[in-house]
Formats: C-alpha cells, structure tokens, sequence
C-alpha cells in the first residue's frame, strides 16, 4: 500500500538535503530556499539540535518537514515528536520502521544494491532511498533497479546535480534528494542569498520544463 505522503513528495519531485555546522544556518538555507520556491526539506541529525530545528519549522503550514540520518528508534521518536512526516535513513535500518508507522510518517531506508533494495522493501521501507546515487552510476542505476523493482518508490541522492534531475526521474526514479549541490553551507555563511536560490531555482526550473 502506497504511503499518503508519496503523491505531494512526486509532484515536489525535490528534496534538499539539509546539511549545515549550526542550526542558525540551516534554518537560513530553508528561509531563502524556502523564497526561492521550494516546500518540502529533510533536516538531518548531523545539523546541531536538529529536532529542534525541526519543531520550527514544521509550525510552518506551508513547509513539509522530514529528518534525515536518522539511524536509531529514539531519534526517530525524537524527530516524530517533532513534528518530521519522514524518516530517512542511510541504509536498512528497521529500528526506526515502527515509531514512524505508529506516527503515520513515511518511512524511507537507504540501499544500494538489489539485495539491499529488498531488504530496505522487507523491513518496510515506503521509499528505497538509493545512495550514493551518482557514484554508483547515475540515472543509469536507477534505470537497471527499476527493470526489476518496479513498483518500488525509489528517490536517489548523493551527488544529484539540479541539471540531472530529469534523467533521474526520466530513469524511474519518483523524486530526487539534492544536499550539498542546493544546500552549500559556504555561501551561506557568505550571505551568498542569490546563489543559493539560483540552484534552487535551476531546480524548480527542471521540474516546470
């Protein structure tokens, strides 16, 4: 059965990645993403006090608001409580399957190889969270995952570049994670507000081609 949260997170088509050395600035890329069109963010736990962080910003009732690098049941808690719709994990981790299910959040697990897809499907993953994606062969990958699963909801991330996002989704992929190449923490630390929001917008003018 298809989670009710997976229908907005295609139409968003992407997630930023959240990835930031101080909560100040992580909520300063969602602000300026947040202008720049974009609705939906995954808050990792390597961002400092990331479920605060994340009880902020899912105040706001324009904002979808998951946490990500979520690898144990009590931060998942944490990050239920919170407020996160979705769980991200790097990998199969099935600990965090049940608070979310008792939450009604979506559930997505990391993997990279077919026996990894099945168990992330296993451990009942509603999303198969392909990483690292473009190291491990791009659009291509996704391609060739998708001939044998394919009713799985796969989202890649890990290297995903705004200019790639149609080839991944064109590959099969439901939606994309973008970090580093939309959420660049040093021009935020710069003010550079124009530069990150013309990634931003070089995302979104993808996804409206």
């Amino acid at each position: 059965m298809t989670h009710p949260l997976i229908p907005r997170l295609r139409a968003l088509r992407v997630i930023p990645v959240v990835r930031a050395s101080s909560a100040a600035r992580a909520a300063t890329a969602v602000a300026w993403l947040q202008e720049a069109g974009l609705r939906v963010f995954e808050i990792t736990m390597t961002v400092p006090e990331a479920p605060a962080l994340i009880r902020a910003l899912a105040a706001d009732p324009e904002l979808l608001i998951g946490a990500g690098t979520v690898t144990d049941a009590r931060t998942a808690q944490l990050c239920l409580d919170a407020g996160a719709k979705f769980l991200v994990a790097p990998w199969v981790e099935p600990a965090i399957v049940a608070p979310a299910r008792e939450a009604g959040a979506c559930v997505m697990l990391g993997a990279l190889t077919p026996t990894e897809v099945q168990a992330a499907r296993v451990a009942g993953a509603d999303v198969v969270k392909i990483f690292p994606a473009a190291s491990a062969g791009g659009p291509a990958h996704i391609r060739a995952l998708r001939a044998v699963f394919p009713e799985v909801v796969f989202c890649p991330t890990g290297g995903v570049e705004a200019r790639d996002v149609q080839d991944y989704l064109d590959a099969g992929a439901a939606f994309v994670g973008i970090g580093g190449r939309l959420v660049d923490e040093r021009l935020v630390a710069a003010g550079e507000r124009a530069a990150v929001q013309a990634a931003a917008r070089a995302a979104l003018g993808i996804l409206q081609a």
